[in-house]
């Protein structure tokens, strides 16, 4: 695979076999981290969000999001829900959940009747719906119905204009490290 090619020290996606598996092997470091994940931690960091002992649900098991960051939060000592295309009644589960990260690729996946009141919601996906009224015939929406959902959530992250620039901030921070680890 051409990520296989890529020097692991020149991984700033953070995405190559040995930063996912030093991610995962308690007490390794990567030595960069997958942006996205990385971006969502320094959201909840910045927001003053504490995920100790909080219940965290990721819905979604991509190697690019879903299964890094629940590796994240399982670092950060959450209480970690990994949901996916199997999983029986994905509402129930994230009722119960402090926090709800949503990486499916669904528009308007997650309803907000799904929504414990006061949770926080990072929503990751990015879908394009048709929409006539605009001069390129879609928008962006998230795997989260923004609107029902907004009402629940303590905090939640729009689309576009959330996760994105984090994700691209975490790419840039990556960079930055790699090179001064070449160096």
């Amino acid at each position: 695979t051409v990520l296989a090619a890529i020097d692991v020290r020149k991984d700033v996606d953070g995405l190559s076999t040995l930063n996912l598996g030093s991610l995962a092997k308690p007490g390794d470091s990567p030595l960069a981290v997958p942006c996205t994940p990385a971006g969502c931690m320094e959201l909840l960091r910045r927001s003053g969000i504490d995920v100790a002992g909080k219940e965290c649900v990721v819905l979604g098991r991509s190697g690019i999001v879903g299964m890094p960051m629940a590796l994240l939060l399982l670092e950060a000592n959450a209480t970690v829900t990994m949901c996916h295309s199997h999983t029986q009644d994905i509402a129930s589960v994230c009722k119960r959940a402090d926090i709800v990260v949503a990486a499916v690729g669904k528009p308007r996946f997650v309803k907000g009747d799904w929504l414990k009141l006061g949770c926080v919601v990072l929503d990751v996906g990015i879908n394009r719906v048709e929409d006539t009224t605009r001069k390129s015939g879609y928008r962006l929406v998230g795997d989260v119905d923004f609107e029902s959902a907004r009402g629940k959530a303590s905090l939640i992250t729009p689309v576009p204009g959330g996760v994105g620039p984090m994700t691209i901030a975490m790419l840039l921070h990556n960079t930055v490290c790699l090179a001064n680890a070449a160096s």
